[in-house]
């Protein structure tokens, strides 16, 4: 496999942190869409099988649909052995607590990990606590993210601030990728000239005579696999709603079939802000909260628990940190259809329509990440509206 400069570069600097036997607990590498992340990890791991045939490596990543897409790529290259594991960190470092109906509790840490190497994908997406409960098993880690990115959601903690190595070069394969072309002029210049790129990768102005039409159909014909992005929470509501309209939704309240977002980290339950599922059941509860169950996009098992109902629809989130009673009763989830794309980090989808939308206190470096990660965020489709 053919390396670019910046890829054998990083190799030789991972073999001799790894080979150090007082390397530091972690090292960070940063590479933008198309620099080959997955690829290098992919020769990396088959490096550090010829030197340690015995060594079990965890690769892991924040969510369900990104860890599945790495172990889609590591065996494509022959990179996965039966001694190591893929899956979510939630589920690499925490184990379920299970109450006597068999009904999820909460999780704990493990106790113990037998692994030899912790290789971490999509990392500017963990949040500080998570970080922590990753070293305390005295495991190496590498850190492996898009520094192009917007930093996380919530906290100051941003693994990919500052990486140690960083992938620039964009290989010739994914320069064909009309999805690379559009997140270049996204991550450089922070203007995307209207123009089709390729099928099903279209950017049109507002003024166009036809966007109003294809923008129309678009959110008629929305999927799970759709995500749909914009900047203003005003933005993301009316598209809520236009959107469980169109969809037969006769009230302003959740219903059963509604596509929902988690809007607020409950380690204790394995959920997170950002989080995208459907509701399966939802009945009233005490004032202002509903019993829900929802199937999220990345769990197997359901979700069960209090909901907050003054949320959906809200203009606004509510600060469960400033109110902590809220958030000792339960979980703040809101309607899905639509997401900010601050929202929307960790999540991807085969489809992706992108209205852009710049706050008036953006400088133009925010400006460039907030485009860059929208776009990022589409596999096979994208259409920006601009």
């Amino acid at each position: 496999m053919e390396l670019s400069e910046d890829q054998r570069n990083a190799l030789e600097r991972l073999l001799a942190w790894y080979k150090n036997p007082d390397r530091a607990p972690y090292i960070t590498m940063g590479g933008y869409a198309g620099t080959g992340k997955t690829t290098l990890i992919a020769v990396l791991k088959n490096e550090l099988q010829r030197l340690d045939k015995n060594l079990k490596i965890a690769f892991c990543s924040y969510t369900g649909k990104a860890a599945q897409n790495l172990k889609n790529k590591l065996k494509e290259a022959g990179a996965l052995s039966v001694k190591d594991s893929v899956g979510t960190i939630h589920g690499l470092i925490y184990t379920p607590r299970e109450g006597g109906d068999g009904r999820i509790t909460g999780w704990d840490r493990k106790d113990l990990l037998e692994r030899g190497l912790i290789i971490v994908d999509e990392a500017s997406m963990v949040d500080g606590l998570i970080w922590n409960d990753l070293l305390s098993y005295n495991i190496p880690v590498i850190a492996v993210g898009d520094h192009g990115q917007l930093p996380p959601i919530s906290g100051k903690f941003n693994l990919m601030q500052a990486p140690e190595l960083l992938l620039t070069q964009i290989h010739r394969q994914a320069r064909d990728n009309p999805i690379i072309r559009v997140s270049q002029f996204a991550r450089t210049t922070g203007l995307i000239p209207p123009e089709r790129y390729g099928a099903g990768v279209v950017k049109y102005l507002k003024e166009d005579s036809d966007a109003q039409e294809k923008s129309g159909e678009l959110l008629e014909s929305y999927s799970p696999d759709t995500l749909i992005l914009c900047g203003y929470n005003n933005t993301r509501n009316r598209i809520n709603q236009f959107m469980r309209a169109a969809r037969g939704f006769e009230t302003p309240k959740p219903s059963s079939g509604d596509r929902v977002i988690c809007l607020r980290n409950n380690h204790k339950k394995g959920i997170y802000n950002g989080m995208l599922g459907t509701i399966v059941s939802l009945t009233p509860a005490q004032k202002d909260w509903y019993q829900a169950e929802i199937q999220l996009d990345d769990r197997e098992r359901l979700y069960e628990g209090l909901i907050y109902a003054p949320q959906f629809g809200a203009r606004t989130g509510i600060n469960f940190t400033a109110d902590r009673k809220l958030a000792m009763i339960g979980d703040l989830f809101d309607f899905g259809y639509a997401l900010t794309v601050h929202k929307a980090q960790g999540s991807q989808a085969r489809r992706v329509v992108l209205f852009e939308e710049r706050f008036a206190q953006m400088d133009d470096e925010m400006w460039r990440r907030w485009l860059y990660t929208g776009v990022t965020r589409a596999e096979e489709e994208l259409y920006l509206f601009g």
